[in-house]
């Protein structure tokens, strides 16, 4: 297999079966226009996967691979080939336990490098417990199963964080952000701005910017008193907050509030944070194991009846049917789940070098 020596900075890029194909290539190309401002190979990347076979993207593109996560983890340490940074390029739906990905993770981490979690692969560094006390972006699409799963990582629903020496986005061009920011830290703003111009972006994000505008907002919102109180409902899903309380803390009225919502939004305050709690109870319905009447109460339902009578009201369909509906999806291999459960089977054969 190919092995891609180390140039200033190496990113060990890992492929999860359906990994974003958008992400993947968004934070290559961040590296790769770094190189031509430079003028110089600063950057290098080595792509990795479990058997060094060639992995199948989310859009079903194939992607071939530099070498195996055996290889890889045997080039740890080695001047010249050990990587600076390990990243792990998932897509929208993680996957199952992988004990020999744990052990290259943790191997990584005691060697002081930066660990990377891009869409779901932040599930596998959570997994190891060594995103544990670490701000971490989730997609929002993952984060209800995502905090419910991990309640010891501080999950938050950014484009990108950055916490120490661990890294998280949650996909999509979000990736070609947080990469720039290796760039920033080692040639600052500049050469950054280059790269921008080069690859023709406009705006991009820092760590901590939202990933999505609000919920039912059709364009950017410019009203930082309603971005607080949508920011409240969010943080507050499973035990709502009172609208005059939350109009208090942004040193408004009921009614103006009121009327800010209409203006903005096209709802009122009830009704938006009525759907949006409906919307994650939606997510982890599809995307968790859950027990309704345990979703009901999380979402902040004060009973099932009542959950189940507003679901059904929003979607047209129970919470059971709803959730009947996407594991009979998964069977019949809609997406990439039935290439990740063929995945699974072929990984299980080979896989045993333990943690």
């Amino acid at each position: 297999m190919l092995k891609i020596k180390a140039a200033e900075r190496l990113f060990s890029l890992y492929l999860e079966l359906g990994f974003s194909l958008q992400a993947f290539s968004s934070a290559v190309e961040a590296l790769r226009l770094a190189n031509e401002v430079l003028e110089s190979e600063i950057y290098a990347w080595r792509v990795v996967s479990d058997d060094g076979h060639p992995v199948r993207s989310s859009c079903g593109l194939t992607i071939s691979v530099d070498t195996s996560l055996k290889e890889e983890r045997g080039l740890l340490g080695k001047t010249g080939w050990s990587p600076s940074v390990a990243v792990i390029c998932g897509g929208s739906h993680p996957l199952s336990v992988n004990r020999a990905l744990h052990g290259w993770l943790r191997e990584c981490r005691a060697r002081k490098l930066c660990l990377v979690g891009i869409a779901s692969g932040v599930f596998s560094i959570a997994q190891t417990g060594l995103a544990d006390g670490r701000r971490c972006a989730v997609h929002w699409e993952q984060f209800p199963s995502f905090v419910e799963q991990f309640p010891c990582v501080a999950a938050v629903q950014a484009a990108y964080e950055i916490d120490g020496d661990t890294y998280s986005c949650s996909g999509g061009d979000a990736a070609f952000d947080m990469f720039l920011q290796f760039v920033k830290e080692d040639y600052e703003s500049p050469i950054a701005n280059r790269v921008c111009e080069k690859a023709t972006a406009m705006t991009v994000r820092e760590p901590g910017d939202r990933q999505r505008l609000p919920l039912h907002a059709g364009a950017a919102i410019n009203h930082d008193a309603l971005l607080k109180i949508i920011e409240q409902m969010e943080r507050h899903i499973d035990e709502p907050v009172a609208l005059e309380d939350m109009a208090a803390s942004s040193r408004l009225s009921r009614r103006q509030v009121e009327r800010i919502f209409s203006k903005q939004i096209g709802r009122s305050p009830a009704r938006y944070y009525l759907e949006m709690r409906l919307e994650r109870a939606h997510l982890l319905i599809l995307n968790s194991h859950l027990p309704i009447v345990e979703i009901a109460m999380a979402c902040g339902f004060v009973s099932a009846s009542h959950f189940s009578k507003a679901y059904r009201e929003n979607y047209r369909l129970t919470p059971r049917e709803a959730r009947s509906e996407a594991i009979e999806r998964r069977r019949s291999g809609h997406g990439t789940f039935a290439a990740a459960q063929a995945y699974e089977n072929r990984r299980s054969n080979w896989q045993g070098s333990g943690t």
